[in-house]
């Protein structure tokens, strides 16, 4: 599973940069191929003497190196994945400000596979609001986050800004690589982002959803293998892979459509939109004048796109559904599983901190039809996708 795996493994200038060497030698009996990036600043802390006998490649620091160049973008083509371990503070900065002013940036910038971050450094640095806006930064620019796929940042790599352990980064590697395919040839449709109820053609209803949760699960199960239709409502959230096919759409009318053209096909429906419960009854052609002190608004319900598929799904289907609450979230959340016919609901509260709308974390409870109920800590919205998906392989071999 492991063996020849090539991993790119970036040392910056810590303190915990000797850890990389252990890091190195157990990559290598793991069967993985390891090339090194120093940072100028790592000399300061490791020898590159050091990795490169234990790697069996020169260490590269520099973009040049005498009379020749080194491929910034040929190294960031050939990995299958790049850990930065450690990461200081300075280089999770330049990372997300786009600076490149060494080599190992300027194959970060170029890489195209998953990046693993192990960040390294003091409590106080860690906690800084500057050090915490670079994180929800690089989280923010690309959406399919390490462990989900291609990414920067893998937040279960870190403690309290201490670099994690070789053995701990070697056990998510591992992770990483054995569930790369469980979900092979597995169609998978996912529904993201908000609905907009037009009023006329200025004004419409809509909601605080980004759509980024949608998102995060449609890059996990791509990186797992499956074709993925993802129909999204209206959000400035661009795929990483190219593999995830992507139906824009724009009313609860329009996503219920596209939802069930796709549907039969479907071995896994997971709807995680937040579509409108209603919509203008009529929508006028011209903007609407101000004029009289009130306004009303005729609302007609939208269709329920989770019951009506539910009705119709095969017992060879699979199909999770998303209560957002603000009170009795398990009554509620039940009630839902099982009117809807869903397989397992995934809950969250706008009650819990970090949860919810525009938050780049969530928390979530799962419950299923076989009566488990299974609620986990905040977490990224990459990592949240990360155990749905594990919950959904689960699921579907019980």
């Amino acid at each position: 599973m492991l063996e020849g795996k090539k991993i790119l493994l970036g040392i910056t200038g810590s303190i915990a940069a000797y850890k990389a060497a252990i890091l190195c030698r157990l990559l290598i009996k793991n069967g993985f191929e390891v090339k090194v990036i120093f940072t100028p600043s790592a000399k300061d802390f490791i020898t590159p003497l050091t990795l490169s006998t234990l790697s069996g490649h020169p260490v590269v620091s520099e973009l040049t190196d005498g009379n020749s160049w080194h491929n910034h973008v040929e190294l960031g083509l050939w990995a299958d994945v790049m850990v930065i371990a450690p990461c200081t503070a300075s280089t999770l900065a330049k990372m997300a400000s786009g600076i490149c002013d060494n080599m190992l940036l300027a194959c970060y910038l170029s890489a195209k596979c998953p990046v693993f971050i192990a960040p390294a450094m003091d409590l106080d640095m860690w906690n800084h609001p500057a050090t915490v806006n670079n994180i929800n930064s690089i989280i923010s620019y690309k959406n399919n986050v390490i462990p989900v796929g291609t990414g920067f940042l893998a937040s279960g790599l870190y403690g309290d800004g201490r670099m994690a352990e070789p053995e701990e980064i070697i056990h998510y590697l591992t992770d990483f690589f054995s569930r790369e395919k469980d979900l092979l040839g597995k169609n998978i449709l996912i529904t993201a982002g908000p609905t907009y109820e037009k009023i006329d053609p200025v004004r419409f209803i809509s909601n605080r959803s980004s759509g980024k949760m949608g998102y995060a699960l449609a890059e996990e199960c791509i990186n797992r293998g499956a074709h993925v239709t993802l129909i999204s409502g209206p959000t400035n959230i661009k795929t990483e892979s190219e593999k995830i096919k992507v139906v824009n759409v724009l009313t609860a009318n329009e996503m219920y459509l596209e939802s069930k053209r796709y549907f039969e096909d479907s071995d896994i429906i997971i709807l995680a939109a937040a579509v409108a419960d209603y919509t203008p009854s009529v929508v006028s052609d011209t903007k609407i004048k101000k004029s009289d002190d009130s306004f009303s608004l005729n609302l007609k319900k939208t269709v329920d796109i989770a019951a009506t598929l539910g009705k119709i799904k095969q017992k060879n289907q699979l199909m999770v559904g998303f209560a957002l609450e603000t009170n009795n979230e398990i009554q509620n959340a039940l009630k839902k599983l099982h009117t809807k016919n869903l397989d397992f609901i995934v809950l969250n509260t706008l009650n819990d901190s970090g949860a919810g709308f525009q938050f780049e974390t969530n928390k979530i409870t799962i419950l299923d039809t076989f009566k488990n109920v299974v609620t986990f800590p905040l977490k990224t919205k990459i990592e949240v996708a990360t155990d749905i998906v594990n919950y959904i392989v689960n699921f579907h071999q019980l």
